[in-house]
């Protein structure tokens, strides 16, 4: 078969589904092999950024590798912040780029760029197919490489000589994943030093997810009666409804759920990197607490604290080996303190006097399923989803931990594309959606039915509230103009509505669930309330002191 045929056949072998691109000249062959493979569907985006934003929203949702195409250096170079967003995110892709013929190479061909080269920072692994009889070998590599260990994007370069040349291909075994567990001697470490504890917590990441742990992890927090914080983005790793849970990390946290971290005396993070975000710049975790750190990658343990125990495990089976541990908790009422702090800062009890995005958080939650999925994008207007949407089951949320803009619609695509039976809905403010608004045409051409939440506010928000923080009163680059994103939603044939209150909102959400179609809601919101807790008048008072 030629190297393209096998291509495909190692995305069968893989359980590929979906496949994202922009079409290109120089994978022609690849294309047409898919033209003929009925099993998979190939979903043509508008651009490349929001194939590469669809591709992550997918493999976040469904755990297992998103596979995207482009072309040459100026489709790559296009895609690349959604591998910068998986790889940060630890997302599994296999992003298959055409690549110039290789008797043009060196001689800056058209679009020529040296792609392996190009990824190399922000790929788990990069490489290029020059003998077409490899290709199985390299292709298959690739999803191992992208689901094993920490999960993360690999990019294929495939020069367009080499993808239509026959070869006999020989294949392997589809991907199995390691599943290590700590040792007896680790759970035995561990044990002494939560047993010495007076106020343990938990902080955990996306690893719970990407294992499947989630019950594991309830079941273990409940017998040890160890409360719960989430890391940045990672809020459905554990139901927010439970006692045990006491908040979220990200940006703008309370300082009430700041104070819950400062006070514990043992931390064991669970599956999370400890990123900037989790970590509120890299300055919450202190020397006098012990640190127990287990992940998948050996490389994440002690990148940013020496851990007093690191373990490497699958966050599933460390769940489960570390229930033998002998531990009688004494920390009963200092749980319950901390989340009766988590419920004062997330209470959704709202008002009519409560801003109007803290109001639609509030509809969300009570309109929707519990099931529903979230999508969010980067800007100020998620700290008010971070903040009070109660996230109660799993696999229903999907966020950019890299804070790229773009990324909300596309990547609530690529959700509902993995789970077609649930609600998806998508929030943006109105700077990142315009990023990737073309794919709302891709939406109509697939009837992918999402529901998008467009806060318009005619700013780019978050950096006009570091500029007032820093530089109060001199505004520059961050005011934007008026946009219809109604009549845009329309002109491409999705449904489009403008809403000002609470009242026109939940009407126009009712609509949306009922109607099964693409939707925009636009929510003109005022450019005043700039965060969840200040106005710009407040940022501009204290910094002007």
């Amino acid at each position: 078969m030629t190297a393209a045929q096998a291509i495909v056949t190692c995305m069968k072998h893989e359980g590929v589904e979906n496949v994202f691109c922009v079409p290109g000249e120089s994978y022609l062959p690849l294309l047409d092999a898919l033209y003929d493979e009925e099993q998979i569907d190939v979903i043509s985006t508008r651009h490349e950024s929001g194939a590469a934003f669809m591709a992550e929203g997918y493999a976040k949702s469904t755990l297992k590798p998103g596979v995207v195409m482009a072309t040459r250096g100026v489709g790559a170079a296009n895609l690349s912040i959604g591998v910068h967003t998986a790889y940060q995110d630890s997302t599994p892709m296999v992003v298959l780029l055409g690549q110039v013929h290789r008797k043009f190479r060196g001689r800056e061909g058209f679009q020529e760029v040296e792609l392996d080269q190009y990824f190399q920072s922000i790929a788990k692994w990069s490489v290029e197919v020059k003998d077409p009889e490899r290709t199985p070998e390299i292709i298959q590599r690739a999803f191992r490489q992208a689901q094993t260990g920490r999960p993360g994007p690999v990019i294929v370069s495939l020069p367009e000589d080499v993808l239509p040349v026959e070869a006999d291909m020989h294949f392997g075994k589809a991907v199995t994943k390691p599943k290590p567990a700590p040792s007896l001697e680790e759970v035995q470490a561990m044990e002494e030093v939560v047993a010495s504890s007076d106020r343990p917590l938990m902080i955990v990441g996306g690893g719970v997810k990407s294992s499947q742990a989630e019950e594991a992890l309830v079941s273990f927090a409940e017998k040890y009666h160890l409360p719960v914080i989430a890391a940045f983005r990672r809020q459905d790793a554990f139901p927010n409804n439970h006692p045990l849970y006491v908040g979220h990390l990200g940006l703008g946290t309370n300082k009430k759920i700041i104070d819950t971290v400062n006070e514990a005396d043992t931390i064991l993070a669970v599956g999370t990197r400890l990123s900037e975000v989790t970590t509120q710049d890299y300055q919450l975790i202190h020397e006098k607490q012990h640190l127990i750190h287990i992940d998948i990658d050996v490389d994440t343990l002690g990148k940013v604290y020496p851990p007093t125990i690191g373990v490497v495990a699958d966050i599933r089976e460390a769940m489960k080996t570390m229930k033998s541990m002998d531990l009688t908790p004494t920390w009963q009422n200092w749980v319950q303190k901390r989340r009766e702090k988590f419920e004062e800062t997330s209470n959704l009890n709202v008002t009519e006097d409560d801003v109007l995005n803290k109001q639609i958080i509030s509809i969300l939650a009570e309109k929707l399923d519990k099931n529903a999925l979230l999508a969010n994008d980067a800007g100020n207007f998620a700290g008010w989803l971070h903040g009070f949407y109660p996230f109660t089951e799993k696999h229903t949320y999907v966020g950019p931990t890299s804070g790229a803009m773009g990324y909300g619609m596309p990547a609530a695509l690529g959700a509902k594309l993995a789970f077609p039976e649930k609600t998806v809905v998508a929030l943006s403010g109105d700077g990142g959606f315009m990023m990737t608004a073309q794919e709302l045409e891709t939406a109509v051409r697939y009837d992918i039915p999402v529901i998008c939440l467009v806060f318009n506010n005619k700013m780019y928000g978050t950096i006009r509230m570091h500029q007032e923080m820093h530089y109060p009163e001199k505004v520059i680059g961050t005011d934007l103009g008026s946009v219809s994103f109604t009549n845009l939603a329309k002109s491409v044939g999705a449904e489009g509505v403008c809403v000002t209150n609470v009242e026109d909102f939940t009407e126009a959400l009712e609509n949306a669930l009922e109607n099964q179609t693409p939707t925009v809601i636009e929510i003109l919101t005022d450019p005043e309330q700039i965060s969840v807790s200040s106005t710009i008048r407040d940022i501009r008072s204290r910094s002007l002191k």
